[in-house]
């Protein structure tokens, strides 16, 4: 069959049986009921049972050794960061092909992002790529790791998981370790993703989960940090609670920390929804599926698939055209609009947003190529069937 915009539009409609938002939320286990404790109990604030109980289980879940709940993926992200050792006028290399809060937690700790090329396989960063960039770029200096053209310290790499299809984390170890630099996942969409075995966010030194409306879970907005490191968990839960000292009544705080926790309102509806996560998993699995099939007789775009070594939450399925079919990337998303099925392009790229331009980079082809050809699809959990 020929690649025709009818043929895609077609194609989704079939999966999506019509009007489709791209990622809403399904509110139908013990939300209600967590919740209306918590407005009868009056813990609707920063302390209460289910934000403890959030972290347990997002313990039990992944794996991690500690987990601290925090107002938003982004803010554990910064916070993650600074626990790396990431301080102001650092480098910090990111994906450019990564959504934009990413770049703005570097931002926040008065570093700079520094933007490294994508995988097609993955959308994640490309380890070959990298090292091949650091050996251009990076010198090792008694006083740690310098960019020598900029003279600045690099001081972590930050991957993303992109649509949650875990990125090739051993690759990126061995870089990583080679130039003796931390690695911090950005697992904002990965909850429940697996890289051989392991689920992601347990990798890096520390990691971030997002629990935005629109994510595999949400708790209305909220996120978490993860890490194995006792010492790190420790101090992550102290900073993202306004560094209170312990005390049953003084005021003693002994650094800036954050006012990131997550409220504990916010937390029952994350526990009830992680009560859920793997009747989600299996039902985003059932919907790639379909578009599997839906896709299979179209030339010229393919669904992008977990990669071989891994098992994907799916969190959101994308089309990839084929090179040279660029053009019909916008004709999609018109098409698609206007019949109410929500579809959106890939993030622009993180480099060609006004406040990064200026940021240092690697060669970005595959990242400008991949923004041009993916499109990504409506993937709500109703849509199983």
């Amino acid at each position: 069959m020929d690649t025709t915009v009818d043929s895609i539009v077609h194609a989704i409609a079939d999966v999506t049986g019509g009007k489709a938002p791209l990622h809403a939320p399904e509110i139908r286990g013990n939300e209600w009921q967590y919740v209306k404790e918590c407005l009868d109990t009056e813990w609707v604030s920063s302390i209460g049972a289910y934000v403890d109980r959030l972290e347990a289980m997002l313990c039990e879940i992944t794996g991690a050794s500690h987990a601290v709940a925090t107002v938003s993926g982004t803010a554990a992200l910064h916070i993650c960061l600074k626990l790396a050792g990431v301080r102001s006028d650092d480098e910090v290399i990111a994906p450019a092909l990564t959504f934009i809060a990413t770049a703005n937690a570097i931002a926040y700790c008065g570093a700079h992002p520094h933007f490294a090329d994508a995988c097609p396989m993955t959308l994640g960063l490309d380890p070959a790529k990298l090292a091949e960039h650091l050996e251009a770029i990076a010198e090792k200096r008694p006083q740690g790791l310098f960019n020598k053209r900029t003279g600045r310290r690099l001081a972590a790499v930050v991957c993303m998981h992109t649509f949650g299809h875990p990125t090739d984390l051993d690759g990126l170890r061995e870089v990583t370790d080679a130039w003796g630099l931390p690695l911090v996942e950005d697992a904002a969409e990965s909850l429940g993703s697996r890289y051989k075995g392991r689920h992601t966010g347990t990798d890096g030194l520390l990691s971030a989960l997002s629990f935005n409306g629109n994510k595999i879970i949400t708790s209305g907005g909220g996120g978490a940090i993860l890490t194995n490191d006792s010492e790190l968990g420790a101090k992550a839960k102290h900073l993202t609670t306004t560094a209170k000292q312990p005390h049953p009544w003084a005021f003693s705080h002994d650094e800036i920390g954050y006012n990131y926790r997550l409220p504990n309102l916010n937390a029952a509806l994350g526990c009830a929804q992680l009560e859920r996560l793997d009747d989600f998993l299996a039902r985003k699995r059932q919907i790639a599926e379909s578009y599997f099939a839906a896709f299979g007789a179209i030339e010229g775009v393919q669904v992008v698939r977990e990669p071989t070594y891994a098992r994907s939450n799916y969190w959101l399925n994308a089309l990839m055209l084929d090179e040279g079919l660029e053009s019909m990337r916008d004709e999609v998303l018109n098409a698609t609009n206007a019949a109410g099925i929500m579809t959106r392009p890939i993030w622009d790229l993180l480099h060609q947003q006004p406040m990064y331009r200026e940021c240092p980079r690697s060669d970005l082809s595959q990242a400008e190529s991949l923004a041009r050809r993916v499109i990504s699809v409506p993937s709500s959990p109703r849509l199983a069937r």
